[in-house]
């Protein structure tokens, strides 16, 4: 199954505590390159943010956002140190006692409570195993939609791709037809040209001719080329309607295959109108190599 590497997903968790928004966005990567931002105090979720999104997503570089608002209860506790209280109160107790404050000695309590280390504030408690199972939810919501947005994307470049298949078997087709009329008029532009030289003063050797118009041939013979072809195009048909996960990597080999047999082809054929059909039969496939970059 062919999909984009492009696209976009939100999912969202809320209840009476707390709301958890995750989007999810993702653009072409050679590899599955997936990054993680959310609030530091809940980055124990983190690897199974990643570990879930490798699940779905193969390849890419995925951005995941997480935005947490907590309205049912406080992000923080209130320490209280009665230790440390106590020893304030009597060090002010004896304070006190040794000095005539002319009854400012009373000891308040906003005194004690503003005195360092008596009243701490730390990150409230959290239950990491029902946040994560929270997190979940709007996670599997945004990878939803980003899979369902990469499977659409992924049907148009499949059909783009089997139009120019479609283009490419076309072509070779018609290469195919051509080959063989080659080596008749090397022969014919041969026995032509010999004859313009030597004027017909000496008869011409047909099985000289055709020895020479076989070596041209056995040289110019694209026919395994065509075969190797032919076979690609099979496969790329057969990648692109396959339910096989993350074909792309596969696709793009056979792409530079596919061009590695163009090129060949051009270059042994020697004529002028396989020459031609050749560089529209990479003019396609580079258009299918750029298609490529952007399946998974």
């Amino acid at each position: 199954m062919v999909k984009s590497m492009t696209g976009y997903g939100r999912g969202i968790y809320s209840d009476e505590q707390r709301s958890i928004t995750v989007e999810i966005k993702a653009v072409n990567h050679r590899y599955c390159d997936i990054s993680v931002k959310m609030p530091r105090r809940y980055s124990f979720a983190e690897e199974k943010i990643k570990a879930a999104a490798k699940e779905v997503l193969m390849r890419g570089k995925i951005e995941i956002g997480v935005s947490i608002d907590n309205f049912g209860k406080s992000e923080t506790d209130v320490n209280l140190n009665l230790d440390a209280a106590k020893r304030y109160y009597d060090a002010l107790t004896e304070l006190g006692q040794n000095f005539d404050l002319s009854g400012d000695g009373q000891i308040s309590l906003s005194l004690l409570a503003g005195m360092t280390d008596v009243l701490t504030t730390v990150p409230a408690a959290e239950d990491e195993e029902e946040f994560v199972k929270e997190l979940m939810t709007a996670l599997d919501e945004a990878l939803t939609g980003i899979s369902e947005m990469r499977a659409v994307e992924g049907e148009k470049l499949a059909a783009d791709i089997l139009k120019r298949a479609a283009i490419m078997e076309n072509t070779k087709n018609a290469i195919a037809e051509r080959a063989p009329k080659i080596e008749v008029e090397y022969k014919e532009r041969l026995h032509t040209r010999i004859n313009e030289l030597l004027d017909g003063s000496v008869e011409i050797s047909e099985e000289r001719l055709a020895l020479e118009a076989a070596v041209f041939a056995d040289k110019s013979n694209i026919t395994e080329e065509l075969v190797r072809l032919g076979s690609h195009i099979d496969q790329l048909r057969s990648f692109i309607n396959s339910e096989e996960e993350a074909v792309g990597k596969k696709i793009d080999f056979l792409v530079q295959e596919m061009n590695r047999e163009a090129n060949t082809i051009g270059s042994k054929a020697n004529d002028m109108e396989i020459t031609s059909r050749m560089l529209e039969l990479k003019a396609e496939i580079e258009k299918i190599r750029e298609q490529v970059q952007n399946i998974e």
